[in-house]
């Protein structure tokens, strides 16, 4: 199949997934937040742990073991996707999933916002008034909800800090999943075990299905993550920021249609503000992504012979 258009499978798979992620959730009532995350951290341990090996993929341990920095910064991104993690469980458990889509929408900000506050990166015009524009959106909500929408602000913080740390990092997906997943797993048995100590465990408790769900955690994350790395390699990544909408688009439909959680004119004018801000955002990013690539046909085929633009050996 064409690299292209497997990208495209794998995107779409991607973003499907997490943004049906509301309707799988919810079926792991009764369980509690920390302990549907506990779950979560574990069985994604042993899902990726049995495709690492599968794939006789465990030489990268070796090298980890002497970059005490690497490590360090992988300790950061398991305790930024647990803040995540539970904060999405917690929204989708307490009938809160427009808040988590609207987090999910203004990700993309944050990031760019990140992005000037940690590495001094510099914005143009656009960027500067779509993050306004987002501002402004944030005080209309806090005035429809009575409050900062402070769920859908963790969601967005810990998304695009854990992007940063990953970028930074530079782990293909498997490995940096195992990873986190080893060092916050040690917590995750030791909530489960206590659970268990108080007879207030769910797993295997509930039914058959319930229990199936919740080991089916472990695949729930790591997969989607997976396609998400294959569309990542295959992709341009103006195409990619476009898909990340979708997971959002369908999280906020499945607050609206199926959950029927309510969508105020207050809290819709902060969405659309929102979608506004993303808009100018995407708008600029594509004008710039076309103009760069236009500049590097102008330039011509690198110069092998010379030895310029040689790919690394």
């Amino acid at each position: 199949m064409n690299p292209l258009r497997l990208g495209y499978l794998y995107g779409f798979g991607a973003y499907l997934l997490w943004g049906f992620f509301p309707l799988y959730f919810k079926l792991l009532r009764p369980s509690g937040p920390v302990e549907i995350l506990a779950h979560r951290v574990v069985w994604s341990l042993v899902f990726v742990s049995l495709l690492l090996a599968a794939l006789r993929n465990w030489g990268f341990l070796r090298e980890l073991r002497h970059r005490r920095s690497t490590m360090a910064g992988i300790g950061v991104a398991a305790l930024l996707i647990a803040v995540n993690w539970g904060t999405y469980i917690h929204g989708v458990n307490a009938d809160r999933v427009v808040e988590t889509a609207l987090g999910y929408f203004i990700t993309p900000l944050v990031s760019v916002l990140l992005g000037v506050a940690v590495l001094r990166e510099r914005l143009r015009p656009a960027q500067w008034a779509a993050l306004a524009v987002g501002t402004l959106a944030v005080a209309v909500l806090t005035v429809d909800y009575g409050h900062l929408p402070y769920l859908a602000l963790l969601l967005a913080v810990s998304f695009g800090g854990y992007g940063l740390v990953k970028k930074r990092l530079g782990l293909p997906a498997a490995e940096g999943l195992f990873v986190e997943s080893a060092v916050l797993a040690v917590p995750a048995l030791g909530y489960l075990g206590w659970l268990a100590w108080r007879a207030e465990a769910t797993f295997g408790q509930v039914s058959a299905g319930h229990t199936a769900l919740l080991v089916l955690a472990g695949a729930a994350t790591a997969i989607p993550l997976l396609l998400f790395a294959g569309a990542a390699n295959r992709l341009p990544l103006s195409v990619l920021g476009l898909l990340q909408y979708l997971a959002p688009v369908l999280q906020l439909g499945c607050g609206v249609l199926v959950f029927h959680e309510p969508m105020p004119p207050a809290r819709l004018a902060g969405f659309a503000l929102v979608w506004l801000a993303l808009a100018v955002f995407t708008v600029d990013a594509l004008r710039v992504t076309g103009r760069r690539r236009r500049e590097t046909r102008k330039e011509g085929p690198p110069l092998i012979a010379s030895g310029i633009g040689r790919a690394p050996s």
